[in-house]
């Protein structure tokens, strides 16, 4: 005789082991991290797209006379553009020596360069408190109404930052970014030119992982910014984007990679107006790197193509 064997159905307070992972990875949203500054949200973008890009030689030697203060010396010798009204890009011959100095604290750093030219750029940042920091920026030139300078007060919360931002023409401004979930963080800026009477306000947004970084920012002055950058392994990323205005119907899209060798980094992009570029840094031995550049803008035939040495200690 045959014996039946009955099975119990599952309960529905079985659970799987993923199912318990889901529910002890839950969101702490009293504890979330602090986001990046508002003004850096594309961060990674820019360092594959936006490569310091030249045109002739530069050589840039840096010597650290004790662990706080260095001084450094730039040549630079190449063609430099100047407005034209037709269609071709003008160039005039150009070269000049920039001599700086640095001072770097853990709580204060100090930059200035002063040019052949006359022009002296300033640059200062200090950490008032553990929270509170202050920088500066300033360019004094003879040309007349081309020197300015700004302030920016910063504050780092626990899961936000803001900004506070004053301008020489009564220039004035603020931002503050916010953590809404570990990977997501959303924020708002608004600016005053008083000399020009112009007012603005904007809102940004950035979603971060491991793997990827998505930014969006919106403007009223006109200005809608998308990014992507996706990072395919620990040494090369890939990142694109998207810059449109919406008042004069212009949009420019873009693609770059960013390739991190051992002796060398190599970034490079093409944009939707025909534009190539590649920079390339090599290092050739411990404080010594040759620095290739090129820019290729077929539409408008302007082919730009630069090579340098950085000495530093």
């Amino acid at each position: 005789m045959a014996t039946a064997t009955a099975t119990a159905p599952p309960t529905s307070s079985t659970t799987t082991l993923p199912q318990m992972k889901k529910e002890n990875e839950k969101v702490d949203y009293f504890n979330l991290p602090c986001p990046i500054p508002y003004e850096e949200i594309h961060r990674e973008a820019f360092m594959s797209l936006k490569p310091e890009l030249f045109e002739g030689m530069r050589f840039d030697f840096t010597k650290g006379l004790n662990q706080r203060f260095s001084l450094s010396h730039s040549v630079f010798m190449g063609p430099m553009e100047i407005p034209s009204q037709s269609s071709e890009t003008i160039k005039i011959p150009t070269a000049h020596y920039e001599f700086g100095a640095n001072f770097i604290d853990p709580k204060l750093m100090l930059f200035g360069r002063i040019m052949t030219d006359g022009r002296l750029n300033a640059r200062v940042k200090c950490d008032l408190t553990d929270n509170l920091s202050f920088k500066g920026n300033a360019q004094l030139t003879n040309e007349p109404h081309m020197s300015h300078g700004m302030a920016y007060f910063d504050y780092k919360g626990k899961d936000y930052r803001s900004q506070f931002q004053l301008g020489n023409g009564a220039l004035l401004g603020a931002n503050y970014i916010q953590s809404v979930t570990p990977n997501l963080s959303f924020g708002g800026e608004v600016f005053w030119a008083g000399q020009h009477r112009k007012s603005g306000i904007g809102y940004a947004a950035r979603y971060n992982t491991d793997k990827m970084v998505a930014t969006g920012q919106v403007a009223s002055t006109g200005l809608v910014a998308l990014s992507y950058v996706q990072k395919i392994s620990e040494k090369v990323s890939l990142a694109s984007d998207l810059m449109y205005n919406y008042m004069s119907k212009e949009a420019t899209a873009s693609f770059g990679y960013d390739y991190i060798l051992r002796q060398c980094r190599l970034r490079g992009k093409i944009d939707s107006n025909g534009c190539a570029s590649a920079f390339l840094e090599e290092r050739l031995n411990m404080g010594l790197n040759f620095i290739l550049s090129a820019e290729l803008d077929h539409r408008k035939k302007d082919y730009k193509f630069g090579f340098g040495l950085t000495v530093g200690e």
